[in-house]
């Protein structure tokens, strides 16, 4: 008998895709954290995101898109804008049902690159 992987128990990419629509959605429109997303392709955005998590999920699918570090390189980050996102992001596995294991799996896939988010181009 197989375990059902993390990427499975999300949905597989339709349900990381709805999640990843979701988060964006509230990121976009919260207070802080929209003004980031002002001139964005949110489109490759959220294909983006989707590819991360599903393959962080254990699923098929390949995160080929620039580097998290250079791809974040001129957007100013600070630790508080992470927690913000964090929230929303937990937020929305929340409403998407996600149990609390496979929730802190996803916020965890995401936190590990904490420092190339807050990097700086003279780091």
């Amino acid at each position: 008998m197989t375990k059902e992987t993390l990427y499975e128990r999300l949905g597989g990419r339709d349900g990381i895709s709805a999640v990843v629509d979701e988060f964006y959605d509230r990121l976009v429109e919260d207070e802080t954290l929209g003004p980031f997303f002002e001139d964005a392709d949110l489109e490759r955005l959220r294909r983006t995101q989707t590819d991360f998590l599903c393959e962080a999920a254990g699923g098929p699918e390949t995160y080929d898109a620039e580097p998290v570090r250079e791809a974040h390189l001129h957007v100013p980050f600070t630790e508080d804008h992470i927690v913000r996102a964090v929230e929303i992001l937990s937020e929305t596995l929340d409403e998407y049902e996600v149990p609390d294991e496979d929730a802190e799996k996803v916020i965890q896939a995401i936190a590990q690159y904490r420092d190339e988010l807050l990097a700086r181009p003279d780091d």
